[in-house]
């Protein structure tokens, strides 16, 4: 058995499941989120809580075990309290700025980059460097996320550009001073 798979989901109060053969429907404070798992696995509700059961010990029922459970829970966590995923800009004269349902970002380049949110996504920026990427569905915010800071990926040298809050960049050393390869005074005598 996997162990991740085995677990039960806990529902929380305000959160409705409905299981329709293989899709599983889940509707929340936050929103309606919608799965169709796939036929290895099948899903049973159990008073307040579901559990992901496999129909067989095949190699796919197995594999996809606890990725259906990962996905449920995410599913039900998302319309209970939503997920966030926090981006850092750094750099001189970086910014970013939200219009409505669009991130432009000033991130050095000779014009601004104008990113559209998804459906589902939404995005503030709080002083000017930090931006929050939220909404009800996990893999719709961690994608979004990834895509913006694909924009300006940080760089090891001065550490500049749109990291994840809290991600540690491993700097390099540049350069020393202006010497030749050979560690001369460089120049042509």
């Amino acid at each position: 058995m996997s162990r991740i798979g085995k677990r039960p989901i806990p529902i929380p109060n305000k959160v409705t499941v409905d299981i329709d053969g293989a899709t599983v429907t889940v509707k929340g404070p936050k929103g309606t989120l919608q799965r169709t798992l796939p036929t290895a696995v099948a899903i049973n509700k159990d008073g307040e809580t579901l559990l992901v059961t496999r129909q067989d010990d095949s190699r796919t029922a197995r594999e996809r075990h606890g990725l259906c459970r990962t996905l449920v829970a995410n599913m039900v966590e998302g319309v209970a309290t939503g997920f966030q995923k926090r981006l850092d800009i750094q750099g001189v004269g970086y910014r970013a700025q939200a219009q409505g349902s669009k991130l432009v970002l000033n991130v050095g380049y000779s014009k601004p980059v104008e990113m559209e949110m998804p459906d589902g996504v939404s995005v503030a920026v709080e002083n000017s460097t930090q931006v929050i990427v939220s909404g009800i569905d996990k893999e719709a915010v961690g994608n979004t996320a990834a895509k913006i800071r694909e924009v300006r990926p940080p760089e090891p040298y001065k550490g500049k550009g749109i990291r994840y809050l809290g991600e540690v960049v491993r700097r390099k050393v540049g350069k020393a001073g202006g010497k030749g390869a050979k560690g001369g005074k460089g120049g042509k005598k």
